[in-house]
């Protein structure tokens, strides 16, 4: 058994309207736990129809996790359906795609969309949209926890749950949902040396310490230990190898040079062009 990481780093969130941003590519968050490049909490009382409208990416993989409700979803690579509560929306934008979602429920909601940097090579290739109904999350039961593979792999023992999902990124992303009085200890790979959690719902501990409403990042090695002592919670983390390059920005990309954000800017006003010539952007 190692020892627990430390913890470096308490970040708080920026509010954009009912969405609570704890890591964003435009602060210093997006380059210290890259590829992890931005992670925004939503939670909010909803009524159908709420969600956003077709919006394009390029350079990125956008996760959408919404345990809560019902999500209607459309993108450019030809799918449209709907995603049950609980299910995985993967977008891997690559060179440009757009896509769209509104939540079918009503009463509070809650969600994750986590954006990973994509390598180069990856950034302006094909897009490719996943949809993951709830009951193919990978999940593992173990004693006092179960947890939601959202990316990567969690291996104990003989057992191990992997995400249908490939990030191109060596990354795990899970769901740590605690039984009352449970602890849970993780032993990353020891090539992940960035590690953030963040307890979204009940009183969990983090390394032995209270997170609060605050992502607490961690330091490059060692364990990653969660708790529960006052009554069942849940816990976001990630751990991941750091994404080697530079991120290079647009309004709704992030790219590895100035020459693949270019590339990605063209493709995503091609795409949007024809979209508006089809009736399906506001003039």
């Amino acid at each position: 058994m190692s020892p627990l990481r430390s913890i470096t780093q308490r970040l708080h969130s920026q509010a954009h309207g009912p969405i609570a941003r704890f890591i964003s590519p435009e602060a210093p968050s997006g380059e210290t736990l890259k590829p992890f490049v931005l992670l925004d909490h939503f939670d909010a009382e909803i009524r159908p129809g709420f969600g956003f409208g077709m919006h394009p990416h390029s350079g990125i993989a956008t996760l959408t996790w919404q345990p809560d409700t019902d999500v209607r979803y459309e993108d450019t690579t030809g799918q449209n359906g709907i995603l049950l509560a609980g299910g995985l929306e993967w977008m891997n934008a690559g060179g440009g795609a757009w896509h769209q979602g509104q939540l079918m429920g009503s009463g509070r909601a809650q969600g994750f969309q986590l954006w990973v940097a994509m390598p180069p090579g990856v950034e302006n290739g094909p897009s490719e949209g996943q949809y993951v109904a709830p009951e193919a999350v990978a999940r593992l039961k173990v004693p006092g926890a179960q947890v939601l593979v959202l990316l990567g792999e969690y291996t104990v023992g003989a057992q191990s749950a992997r995400s249908p999902i490939r990030s191109h990124q060596d990354m795990n992303y899970f769901v740590v949902m605690l039984e009352a009085g449970a602890q849970w200890r993780f032993s990353p790979p020891a090539q992940h040396d960035e590690a953030w959690a963040f307890g979204f719902d009940g009183h969990a501990l983090i390394q032995n310490e209270a997170g609060g409403r605050a992502l607490l990042t961690l330091s490059e090695a060692g364990d990653i230990a969660l708790s529960a002592p006052e009554g069942p919670a849940r816990v976001l983390m990630g751990t991941a190898r750091k994404h080697s390059h530079p991120l290079v920005l647009g309004s709704s990309s992030v790219h590895t040079s100035e020459q693949a954000l270019a590339l990605g800017l063209e493709r995503i006003r091609a795409i949007g062009k024809d979209l508006k010539r089809k009736g399906r952007l506001g003039r």
